[in-house]
């Protein structure tokens, strides 16, 4: 009886190890989360939802060889995350958007967002508004690179250049367009949408342009030495793309998925 209690003890403390081992050989892989909406949407220090956790729980159930975590970041702080290699991974992200100095590889991650310009709609309002930008108040998200500023998040130069008001909220910059404090605010679609689902009242009285900004085709950032390669991960997310997974996860923000070039990865230091 003793040695059979014996026998047990050892096979219950075999696949406790064994268990333990397999949680020990998944690599670690961090990715920066920065207050993005509805990509990262940080309620607390603690806790945070949007489209960035999903697509890691998803990265997580697809394979066991990395577990996906995040770790917060800021807009203005991720660079400097990724060179010292508090984080191993920037997402959503373009290789124009100051990353050119940065040793990493951008990763085609076949997801397309977008900024447009929007108003408030007033009688007599048109597309023909969006022309110009010239004397006119316009609402942006500080630290955010525009395609009408030549892609400079520069805070002074958009507040002189562009009479700029910089917020940290893409709600508060389309509540001032409703409410005359801004002219134009220039807003993510995927953001917009969420919005009006989320603000019904205010649907009609927004007038979008269908001038855009610019198209964000997002890339994954990923710093030299990683625990994953940039091959590696554009594996995953072609699982993940066949499986309907992206589609699942992006199309209700209008977020388009599209098929990603063969080798489409590039250098961070490719030109503007």
């Amino acid at each position: 009886m003793r040695h059979s209690r014996r026998w047990i003890h050892g096979c219950w403390l075999a696949l406790g190890l064994l268990f333990a081992g397999s949680l020990c050989a998944a690599e670690l892989v961090k990715v920066g989360g920065a207050h993005f909406p509805p990509y990262v949407i940080k309620s607390s220090l603690q806790e945070s939802s949007g489209l960035l956790p999903q697509l890691l729980e998803a990265l997580n159930r697809e394979q066991s060889d990395y577990h996906f975590t995040m770790l917060p970041t800021a807009i203005v702080r991720r660079f400097s995350d990724l060179q010292r290699g508090r984080i191993d991974m920037a997402i959503f992200e373009n290789p124009q958007w100051g990353w050119q100095d940065i040793d990493a590889v951008a990763v085609d991650m076949g997801l397309e967002d977008a900024e447009l310009f929007v108003a408030k709609e007033e009688e007599r309002r048109g597309q023909d508004y969006f022309e110009q930008l010239e004397g006119k108040r316009l609402a942006l998200y500080r630290g955010y690179h525009y395609g009408f500023a030549q892609f400079n998040s520069d805070p002074d130069f958009l507040i002189r250049t562009f009479n700029a008001n910089l917020g940290h909220s893409h709600d508060s910059n389309l509540l001032m367009v409703v409410r005359g404090r801004a002219d134009v605010a220039l807003v993510t679609r995927s953001n917009l949408y969420d919005f009006i689902k989320r603000n019904r009242e205010h649907a009609r009285q927004l007038l979008i342009s269908e001038r855009v900004d610019q198209v964000y085709r997002h890339h994954a950032m990923i710093r030299a030495g990683a625990p994953i390669s940039p091959e590696h991960f554009a594996a995953l997310l072609e699982r993940l793309r066949a499986k309907g997974e992206l589609q699942r996860i992006f199309s209700p923000y209008r977020i388009d998925v599209t098929p990603v070039v063969a080798d489409s990865s590039t250098a961070a230091d490719a030109e503007d």
